[in-house]
């Protein structure tokens, strides 16, 4: 296992972290696979676990602290705050208030005293940054979280949100997770150069980028998911940016057998490569998912390969834009576009 520093925390962290999404109702994952899973990649020497309050409605939590119990010195945990958590109209965003009470309940489901990262989930429209900032540096000094970042933020509020923190003399977000694989690179062109700009870490989410690139995805055989029913639409190959992913797929798998290579070496070793990705998040939902990314762990992607994979997806090109989740508000909502 490699070994990077976050940012400028001076934290080291692996470079493939363990995603929580998949632990419980969403990925189907009792306890048990749960408790193999954690114990499996902290002995493979992954130390950062990333969960948050929306995964499965909070059961992802849970499953982690229960997991982790005895071995919480080992783990950077890191959870997330502000998507909905309920329909009751404040139990959401960046507000003090809510991020003040969100806080407490992962506390208690996590079962501990602090969380190494504090990310809030997405950028919060409705709520200043100073707002955000003054609680989460509050909370930080109170000893409940040690950092606060940031997770798909557009490049103009992270560049932004670090204004305010310098002008009003608060804390600062030193992370961000943004969705980055092969498949999706527009954050090359903007948010990655943000971040380098202020010494932001990058944790990368969605590096196999939604299963398409863990080789299990190619042309001729039947498409099948165990994602929730929201996920399907991206795997419907009447959609032309899903005709264009399965068109690169094919490409990269030659690719990827010239280069010695499985699909899921080549694509995690891709995000590894680049000089401001701190770590790819994986999110096995099962051990022998677990190991067949762990087998990336030390891989190196050679020049010639990464030259062969901007040929076949080109620098800061996102194949299907519509997955980013990283829109601004006035792009989905015309109420926001209008008078």
């Amino acid at each position: 296992m490699q070994y990077r520093t976050l940012g400028r925390t001076g934290v080291q962290i692996s470079t493939l972290a363990l995603g929580a999404m998949n632990f419980g109702m969403i990925g189907r994952t009792s306890q048990e696979d749960v408790t193999s899973i954690i114990g499996s990649a902290l002995d493979a020497g992954i130390n950062l676990i990333d969960t948050a309050d929306a995964y499965s409605g909070g059961q992802s939590e849970e499953m982690v602290g229960k997991a982790i119990a005895g071995r919480r010195d080992d783990v950077v945990l890191a959870t997330k705050a502000t998507l909905p958590m309920g329909d009751e109209r404040n139990r959401r965003g960046s507000s003090r208030r809510w991020l003040t009470t969100a806080l407490e309940d992962s506390l208690r489901r996590l079962d501990v005293d602090h969380i190494d990262l504090y990310q809030m989930h997405r950028w919060d429209p409705n709520t200043s940054d100073e707002e955000t900032l003054s609680a989460l540096t509050d909370l930080q000094r109170a000893g409940k979280i040690r950092y606060f970042g940031s997770s798909t933020f557009p490049a103009h509020r992270i560049v932004q949100s670090q204004w305010v923190a310098r002008d009003r003399r608060l804390g600062r977000y030193v992370t961000e997770q943004p969705g980055y694989s092969i498949l999706q690179r527009g954050i090359e062109s903007h948010v990655l150069p943000a971040t380098e700009e202020h010494g932001l870490g990058v944790l990368a989410w969605s590096p196999l980028a939604s299963g398409w690139l863990s080789g299990a995805v190619r042309e001729g055989q039947e498409i099948t998911t165990s994602r929730s029913t929201f996920m399907q639409p991206r795997f419907d190959l009447s959609v032309p940016e899903n005709r264009a992913k399965l068109d690169a797929v094919e490409q990269l798998a030659a690719l990827a057998d010239d280069a010695g290579l499985t699909m899921i070496q080549l694509a995690l070793g891709f995000v590894t490569a680049h000089r401001a990705v701190t770590a790819a998040i994986i999110g096995p939902r099962t051990l022998e998912h677990l190991d067949s990314q762990l087998a990336a762990a030390d891989t190196i992607v050679s020049p010639e390969v990464l030259d062969a994979i901007d040929a076949i997806v080109p620098p800061g090109v996102d194949l299907a834009p519509a997955e980013k989740n990283d829109a601004p508000p006035a792009l989905l909502d015309p109420a926001l576009r209008r008078r």
